[in-house]
């Protein structure tokens, strides 16, 4: 069994809170060992456009450059090492059943599945976190898994269905803690629920997990189902025979 850090975290990523821009970009590459690395600006001339999503109001052309952009993502090597895993399509099932019965966008799962271990099944961090989810043993413990006299707590967080499980449960949770606000549940799920209300119920000032809300929400928006076109308003039709007959008549009227 390997130790790996939280994968995000040895991507070497460097993001920014920003305000709304016209797009969100991000920037990767991956290196001689196999390792992706992120960050939401270029940073040297490794760094390759990973992903570009529109965020203005021109709801086609916003659509126009998602639907562009995710063709050209297709075709790098990042996408085949993180979106492109084995195990994302071996656990579609299993992330599309637990993301539904708790009512979370499955994206949203997906997006801090890959945040969190890009997908690796035994990823283990050097706090504990575990599996797929980095769920840590403690959090486990509170949704009720006990040791058993075969497998440890730890061991069971490895179970693909186990962690997943138990990881949606607590985010949407942590949606419900929040009221819905998806920055700050993502912030407690990396820092803790009490660090945020510490905070004063905004997310709190760590690099780390700036970092990682930004990114969390950008693969949310990468793996987002493109949506479907904006029907034009119909046309009204005009009845050319109505148009002829009223005129007659108003000719003809004395």
């Amino acid at each position: 069994m390997r130790l790996i850090a939280p994968y995000w975290l040895g991507m070497g990523v460097i993001l920014a809170c920003h305000a709304p821009m016209v797009s969100a970009e991000l920037w990767g590459f991956v290196d001689e060992a196999g390792v992706a690395h992120f960050s939401t600006q270029r940073i040297d001339d490794r760094y390759e456009l990973f992903f570009k999503g529109a965020t203005n109001l021109d709801a086609d052309r916003a659509r126009a450059q998602n639907d562009n952009a995710k063709v050209a993502l297709a075709r790098t090597p990042l996408y085949r090492r993180v979106a492109a895993h084995p195990n994302a399509g071996k656990f579609a099932g299993l992330i599309e059943r637990n993301a539904h019965a708790h009512a979370i966008d499955p994206a949203l799962v997906n997006a801090v599945i890959a945040v969190e271990s890009a997908f690796e099944r035994d990823a283990i961090s050097p706090k504990g976190a575990r599996g797929l989810m980095q769920v840590m043993p403690a959090t486990a413990v509170r949704y009720g898994l006990v040791a058993r006299r075969d497998r440890t707590v730890e061991q069971q967080l490895l179970d693909p269905s186990t962690n997943v499980g138990i990881g949606v449960r607590y985010l949407r949770d942590l949606l419900d803690l929040f009221g819905g606000d998806l920055s700050l549940a993502l912030a407690a799920y990396n820092a803790g629920e009490q660090s945020v209300r510490d905070s004063g119920n905004r997310i709190p000032p760590y690099k780390e997990t700036r970092e990682y809300v930004n990114l969390v929400r950008q693969f949310q928006a990468m793996y987002a189902p493109p949506e479907p076109p904006i029907a034009a308003p119909a046309r009204p039709r005009i009845d050319l025979r109505v148009v002829r007959d009223t005129r007659l008549s108003a000719i003809e009227a004395p």
